[in-house]
């Protein structure tokens, strides 16, 4: 009876049983379709792939999620870099605060191999390596954002290694910062130093570098110390030293370095700097103490192939030095004066660079990147960051550099330096113009082949404007800036 009233229903009321019929249809499919969705869900969160806990994951960039959770190849290299950094002060740091409760880094799902000792003798039938899965996280920040773990047994607490990770001391900081390194493979090429900036007086600053290159270790290699005084009459001084391999001390898990008589050290971030040597002014002795101001650093980049590596770190973007300088027989007390350091290593064999570093009244700049050989100038990758008190607050891509006018250089003849030059750097919607004026300029020959150029390090004054996360910025100061220019 039901299904002939169905069929005379049909027939006489044609368009209302089609419009029901599809309605009937339409609710069944969205009920298939919310049961496929949570069975789907049902299913992952059962997958012990998956990282829980927190409001925002924060993935490496150009990663198949997908192949990262189920182990696939597009998932066995990829990392954050600078992750340390990322936890302590870009999303973990003071000026996120107000919104971010709790950074928790997380290792997940990598593959390890277990070698098990004597395996073989007393159980020949288990295998002797085996493959494992391993993860990690910090017992703290894993708490602090929900995921930590069901303990059946024993504790769970932070290490000290995971102290240092998330929250180390000064000494360990800079010792992490600043560590020495040793090449992959013996290099003549290979150089690694410690440079300082020091500005004595309006007139008067100070170069020096702590530089150790050649085939390090077990090759011909040794140490340099190289001084450049810009006194107050405008001149410049050189002074070196050269220290044979028996007479330094290199550190690969700390700030130190022995040159002879002269020397880095880092003690509770102050770094203690005694540096010796000589030139046509005489002998030089510098005894400082540089004091870095709190989160004006930048973390180590390295630029990699398979025949060249450029790595820079910078402890110091910002720092005041105290103590004494003495040339020849004459001392002068230094007491406040602002100062810069850096790190670099690497294969330098016809490299050349753009760089600068420079402080206003609330704000830090630091711009720079590498020409490897061979690589287009327009290919780059130079970039430019802003920093403040809090730290880092971009980093953005250059866009042009340009160079203009030309006034000779000290220390070369022949060469002439840029008299100024603007550089524009953008990320996204944020743009920020630097434009320096030169106030001095000294010219090195480089004795690379294949470098038609000279090096020159500049001394000038810079206005910075723009937009950074939709905020107008702008600062003026001083700084130090290098490039090539070529050489007659």
């Amino acid at each position: 009876m039901i299904l002939t009233l169905a069929l005379r229903h049909l027939r006489v009321r044609k368009l209302r049983s089609l419009f029901l019929l599809a309605g009937f249809s339409l609710g069944v499919g969205v009920m298939i379709v919310l049961l496929s969705v949570g069975e789907a869900m049902l299913e992952q969160s059962r997958d012990v792939a998956l990282v829980g806990g927190g409001e925002v994951t924060v993935l490496p960039q150009g990663i198949d999620v997908e192949a990262m959770r189920t182990g696939g190849v597009g998932g066995m290299f990829f990392g954050i870099d600078r992750a340390r950094f990322l936890t302590r002060q870009f999303l973990g740091g003071p000026r996120h605060a107000g919104i971010v409760r709790a950074v928790s880094p997380a290792i997940e799902n990598k593959l390890l191999y277990v070698a098990r000792a004597g395996v073989g003798a007393v159980h020949p039938d288990l295998p002797r390596v085996l493959a494992v899965r391993a993860g990690g996280e910090i017992p703290s920040r894993a708490r602090a954002v929900g995921t930590r773990l069901d303990l059946l047994a024993g504790t769970w607490t932070d290490s000290p290694a995971d102290s240092e990770y998330v929250a180390p001391t000064a000494q360990q900081l800079y010792d992490e910062l600043d560590r020495f390194h040793l090449p992959a493979m013996p290099d003549s090429t290979w150089a690694e130093w410690d440079y300082f900036n020091v500005v004595a007086g309006p007139r008067e600053w100070w170069y020096v570098t702590f530089l150790v290159g050649g085939e390090v270790p077990a090759g011909p290699w040794g140490g340099q110390l190289l001084i450049t005084h810009h006194t107050p009459a405008g001149e410049y001084q050189r002074f070196t030293a050269r220290i044979p391999p028996a007479a330094i001390a290199l550190d690969t898990a700390a700030a130190d370095l022995r040159l002879g008589t002269s020397s880095v050290r880092q003690r509770d971030g102050v770094y203690h700097i005694e540096a010796n040597a000589a030139g046509q002014a005489g002998r030089v002795l510098l005894e400082l103490e540089i004091h870095p101001v709190a989160r004006r650093y930048f973390p180590p980049v390295e630029l990699r192939s398979d025949e060249f590596l450029s790595g820079y770190v910078v402890p110091a973007l910002a720092a005041t030095a105290a103590g004494r300088v003495c040339v020849a027989t004459r001392c002068t007390a230094v007491a406040g004066a602002p100062a810069y350091h850096d790190h670099n290593w690497g294969v330098w064999r016809d490299v050349t660079w753009e760089w600068g570093a420079a402080t206003g009244r609330w704000a830090s700049i630091l711009y720079g990147g590498v020409r490897a050989p061979g690589s287009a100038e327009s290919g780059a990758p130079f970039f430019l960051t802003l920093v403040d008190s809090l730290g880092v607050r971009q980093v953005l891509r250059f866009r042009r550099i340009l160079y203009e006018g030309a006034e000779p250089a000290s220390g070369l003849a022949g060469v002439a330096a840029p008299k100024r030059f603007e550089l524009l750097a953008a990320r996204e919607a944020d743009t920020v113009m630097v434009k320096v004026d030169v106030e001095s300029a000294l010219a090195s020959p480089m004795r690379a082949e294949g470098i038609g150029r000279a090096f020159v390090q500049m001394r000038g004054r810079f206005t910075l404007s723009g937009t950074v996360a939709g905020r107008a910025v702008a600062d003026s100061g001083s700084g130090f800036f290098e490039t090539y220019t070529r050489a007659r």
